[in-house]
Order: structure tokens, then C-alpha cells, then sequence
């Protein structure tokens, strides 16, 4: 399953493929001097994106449908399914930015006077001439969400640098599970009777003692991802923009935590979610709105799906975001002293270490163990059904 989810993008190749011939037709067309298409074509091109943006979405929609019905009833180990699901949720959101981006440059193609601003970078490579499938196959394996015809690259592939960065991988991957079954696991263990029960003092004092472990392990897994996975992937492609992430660490508000610890995801929901809305006539608020409740749901996917338990609770920690950013936004931006710059910063960390993962944490495997008991005796009840 794992290698038949890159197929869908084979498909989104080919439907783009189709509108590139069409739109080379109207381009032939397009009398000297004209400023773009004629009522007709410019009729065709709409009626030949709606059935694009339908063929697309179609696409989309089975590449994630069909990856998370397998994951939810035949895939029982949590980590195999939540990398099968989260490939899946990359490739439906590449497929969407390669179907916007393509739009657009469609777009520009058939107005060559009056035309729309592309970037300099593009010339290189301008469309028609990039629906190819060595082209999509890049943007693929780039580590980013953001479809381009043609990246910044580097010169050179330093393999030193390489093979440091996946040393750091696989060193952080030990530790990482030698902290979660060491240390977090007794711990999540030992608060089963006390969620049971609902003796909340004590189910406070197990959240304050996985918040320190769960702290490190998800430093330890940042660093393994954004510092070393992405920077030896975007090498080995000699892909030239490594701004993976900024110092969320210093975060004077939600909404500035949120804005620099994953780039690439921040970068896709302003290209193709938020800026948009906005240029339709959408409030900040709203266009807000629709890319966290988007966000909630593809979160909700990636841990409830794999852990056989869509509870709600990495939709609402995701969801409610809205309000704590609401909250600390004024204090980002005070200009007397660095006193509210510095509760911000406190208001994200009390929040991001104890009520946020932790908690996350210790409902899924308390719901886990509720249903299956262990990762061990999944295959059993599989057998048992």
C-alpha cells in the first residue's frame, strides 16, 4: 500500500497532461496582438478546469479514503500505520498544490500580453514544458508542499553532510524509542487506573510526569525530522531552500509558534488555502478558520486513524488553537519592556509541554488500551474477528 499511494500522483500527471493539450490549442489559437483568449476558449478553459478540479479532487479524495480505510481495519501496528497515513496525506496535498499551481500557470499561458506576475525562477522552465513526469517526480521526493515548475538548487551534493544528517536520524530514532518504552510507557501505564477511576489530582500528577519525557522525546523527534531528515533529503536532491523551520522556540504567542515550527505545512495553508480566501473577499478570522479546521481534521486522521480510535481529541487540541492565538496575540505585540513578550513565550510553553501533547498522549493510549489492550495482542483479536 505504502508504494501504490504514490500512484495517485501518476493520475494527477495525466489529467494535467490533458489540460496542457488543451490549453496549447487555445494558444494556437490566440489571434497577433490579441490579449488573450477569445469568449469561447476562455468558455472551454473554465469548463475544462471544473472537470481538471474534479478529476483532482476525485483523486485526492480515494488516495486518502482508500489509504485510511486499509490503515483503520487491516494495518494494527500504530507506527506502520500512522507512516502509511502520513504519506498518504502528503501525496493528496501535494496532488492539490499540483493542480492549483498548474491552474495558474495556465492561466498566465493563454494572457501572454496582459498576462499575470510569474517568478523569474519559472522562466526556466515555463509551462507548458513542465508536465513532464521527471518533473513531477521531483517535486515528489522535494521536501516541500509547495509545487514549483523549478526550485533553487545547489551546485553539488556534499555526501559528507549526508550521511551526518542520517547518522542523526538514526542515533535520535534509538533514543526515541529507547525514552518512549523506558520512561513514557511505565509512566502512560500507571495512569490507566487513575483516568479509570477519574481521580483527577493524580491523573494531573502523571500529566506533569509525562510532560518532561514527552518534551524530550518530541524535541528529539523535531530535530531527527525538520534538522536532519529534510536537510539530508533536500542535499541528496541538491533542493536549495532548507527554511524547514524558525526559532519557534522563542514563540511570543500561539500564532507565532504556529507560523515557524513546520514551514513547509505553514507555507502550503497560506499559498493555497488562506491567501486565497482572502483575495476573495474572506476576513483573516475566517480564512483562520477554515485553515485550522482543515489542519484539525488532517491531525485527527494521522493519530486516530492509525491507533483504530478517531476520538475528537487531536481535532479539538488542534481546533481550539483559534482562541489561545486570539488570546496571546496582544501580547505579541507590546512594545513597553519584554514583559508581554515574555508571559507569551511562558503562556506557549506551560501549554505546548502539559496540556498539549501529554494530554493528547495519554487519552490515545488510554483509549488504545481500552479496546486492544497491547500493541501484541492486536494480531490475535484480528484472527478472533
Amino acid at each position: 500500500l505504502y508504494f501504490l499511494i504514490p500512484c495517485h500522483l501518476l493520475v494527477a500527471y495525466l489529467i494535467e497532461l490533458a489540460a496542457a493539450k488543451q490549453a496549447r490549442g487555445s494558444r494556437k489559437r490566440l489571434k497577433p496582438g490579441s490579449t488573450g483568449p477569445s469568449e469561447q476558449d476562455k468558455s472551454k478553459f473554465h469548463s475544462t478546469w471544473v472537470l481538471v478540479a474534479w478529476a483532482h479532487g476525485i483523486n485526492m479524495t480515494l488516495a486518502l479514503a482508500l489509504t485510511t480505510f486499509v490503515v483503520y481495519f487491516y494495518i494494527h501496528h500504530p507506527l506502520v500505520g500512522t507512516l502509511t497515513e502520513m504519506h498518504a496525506v502528503i501525496v493528496s496535498l501535494k496532488t492539490a498544490s499540483y493542480a492549483f499551481t498548474n491552474r495558474d500557470l495556465r492561466h498566465a499561458y493563454l494572457h501572454p500580453v496582459k498576462g499575470e506576475h510569474i517568478p523569474e525562477l519559472y522562466s526556466k522552465c515555463p509551462y507548458p514544458n513542465n508536465i513532464t513526469f521527471g518533473n513531477l517526480a521531483y517535486f515528489w521526493w522535494a521536501p516541500t508542499l509547495v509545487y514549483q515548475p523549478v526550485y533553487p538548487r545547489t551546485n553539488k551534493i556534499r555526501w559528507v553532510f549526508v550521511f551526518k544528517r542520517l547518522g542523526e536520524v538514526c542515533c535520535l530514532s534509538a533514543f526515541i524509542w529507547f525514552a518512549s518504552f523506558q520512561y513514557a510507557a511505565p509512566v502512560l501505564q500507571n495512569s490507566l487506573d487513575k483516568i479509570a477511576s477519574l481521580d483527577f489530582l493524580m491523573i494531573l500528577e502523571r500529566l506533569l510526569k509525562l510532560s518532561t519525557i514527552s518534551l524530550v522525546i518530541w524535541l528529539a523527534g523535531f530535530f531527527a525530522l525538520f534538522q536532519s531528515f529534510l536537510n539530508a533529503l533536500a542535499e541528496v536532491l541538491r533542493f536549495g531552500d532548507r527554511s524547514f523551520y524558525d526559532d519557534w522556540w522563542n514563540s511570543e504567542s500561539l500564532g507565532a509558534y504556529w507560523r515557524t515550527w513546520n514551514r513547509p505545512v505553514y507555507t502550503y495553508f497560506k499559498r493555497h488555502v488562506y491567501v486565497p480566501m482572502i483575495g476573495r473577499g474572506w476576513s483573516p478570522w475566517a480564512a483562520s478558520c477554515a485553515v485550522f479546521f482543515v489542519s484539525a481534521v488532517l491531525h485527527e486522521v494521522l493519530v486516530g486513524v492509525p491507533t483504530h480510535n478517531i476520538i475528537g481529541v487531536a481535532f479539538l487540541g488542534m481546533f481550539l488553537q483559534l482562541p489561545l492565538i486570539a488570546i496571546t496575540a496582544p501580547l505579541e505585540k507590546m512594545k513597553w519592556g519584554l514583559t508581554g513578550r515574555v508571559m507569551g513565550n511562558v503562556i506557549f510553553w506551560v501549554s505546548f509541554t502539559i496540556f498539549g501533547q501529554p494530554f493528547a498522549a495519554l487519552m490515545y493510549f488510554y483509549a488504545w488500551q481500552a479496546k486492544y489492550g497491547s500493541v501484541s495482542r492486536q494480531p490475535m483479536l484480528a484472527l478472533q474477528r
